[in-house]
């Protein structure tokens, strides 16, 4: 038995710790220095939705996406990404833009600090917002495109 406190976090490590000693030892299935199975485009698209849902809060439904539309490396060794958010009325689109562009810069600048620390190389994003009407019914087709399986 253990007694966890949500408010402070008091028996969070011993279960953690209990729970470890629990698992059994097992090959690597991949090098012990990398994070993801994950491409390095779907980790950006990944970075960029969780920089708009940090920002943004309540105040935009969890309805938006990500899409991928370009990965480049470049010759002077940075990396050029362009991304596409996808939100479902022009009341999101002014949302994820903010005033005067704000939000859109707000959000482009944490996940270009995030990519640049976890690819280890100057990373050049560049955001736009995509109003599409019904988006997410023809979402699985989104998914499979970025190499993920659709499960609803």
């Amino acid at each position: 038995m253990f007694f966890i406190s949500a408010l402070t976090g008091d028996g969070v490590p011993e279960l953690k710790a209990h729970l470890a000693g629990l698992m059994p030892d097992g090959p690597w299935h991949y090098p012990e220095d990398q994070v993801s199975d994950a491409s390095e485009r779907l980790l950006a698209c990944e970075i960029t939705r969780e920089q708009l849902y940090n920002q943004l809060r309540d105040e935009l439904p969890y309805d938006s996406a990500v899409r991928p539309e370009s990965y480049t490396q470049r010759k002077d060794g940075s990396v050029e990404i362009r991304q596409q958010i996808v939100v479902s009325r022009d009341s999101q689109k002014a949302i994820v833009l903010g005033k005067r562009g704000a939000r859109i810069k707000a959000i482009g600048e944490a996940a270009r600090k995030e990519l640049s620390e976890i690819l280890g190389q100057t990373v050049h994003l560049f955001l736009h917002v995509k109003v599409e009407e019904g988006w997410d019914e023809t979402a699985r087709d989104l998914y499979e495109d970025m190499g993920l399986d659709w499960v609803k």
